[in-house]
């Protein structure tokens, strides 16, 4: 059934450790006394304009491989067309931190506050990734299947998965509801949100190896953070 969310900022509260790792601090750094208050100020304003809202979509398998399908520009092979036949649930979603927190990232910048603004991204980027695991261990806790060990979440754009599958994607989940909207690029607006499939089952169809030939030009290689957790 098609649930519309208005989450908590507690629910996403970003992870300090793991904002600071993506400025490029080893993990279990300590953070750098200059850094103190300009996280301080980007913590603040996330908490001032955060408006959270999610909306997610069931969706049987036959029906998820018309919306993967996109414009038929995935790539030739992807971790996702092996993942999704041996799941237990699929679930289209898409979330947004509002447009608030994106247009305080665009002030501070064109106010020549780079330092700040650039934290604010990065903290609401964290939010907007805790925002989706709050929804897959909310989609765990009401799925019933005896597999359902992990839910993991698949985005256009990532992995094989075409950017231009967007387009089915929203055609399918109208997340216009919760404020969301899809330029003529797939971009989406507000530029804090996300959207794609969760998948439900087994720990072990969510394992794959990152030998693609579009893994060589992934810089962030967050699956492998993602499979090292489950």
């Amino acid at each position: 059934m098609r649930r519309v969310f208005s989450l908590q900022v507690d629910d996403i509260q970003p992870q300090v450790g793991r904002v600071l790792r993506e400025t490029g601090l080893p993990r279990g750094a300590a953070m750098p006394r200059r850094y103190v208050p300009l996280f301080d100020e980007a913590f603040r304003i996330l908490r001032e304009t955060l408006a959270p809202r999610a909306v997610w979509q069931p969706i049987p398998r036959d029906r998820f491989l018309e919306v993967y399908a996109g414009e038929g520009l995935n790539a030739t092979d992807t971790p996702l067309e092996h993942i999704y036949p041996r799941a237990d649930t699929l679930c289209l979603f898409a979330l947004t931190l509002g447009a608030e927190v994106s247009d305080a990232i665009d002030r501070l910048f064109a106010e020549n506050d780079p330092a700040t603004g650039y934290l604010l991204d990065l903290v609401a980027s964290e939010a907007a990734s805790r925002g989706v695991r709050w929804l897959g261990r909310r989609l765990a806790d009401a799925s019933t299947g005896p597999g359902m060990e992990a839910v993991l979440a698949y985005s256009p754009g990532y992995c094989g998965w075409h950017i231009s599958g967007q387009r089915k994607l929203f055609a399918e989940l109208q997340p216009g509801t919760i404020g969301i909207s899809l330029n003529s690029s797939c971009l989406m607006t507000p530029l804090k949100s996300v959207s794609g499939v969760l998948v439900g089952g087994p720990r072990a169809i969510h394992r794959f190896h990152n030998t693609y030939p579009f893994c060589t030009q992934c810089a962030s290689k967050g699956c492998r953070e993602r499979i090292a957790l489950l």
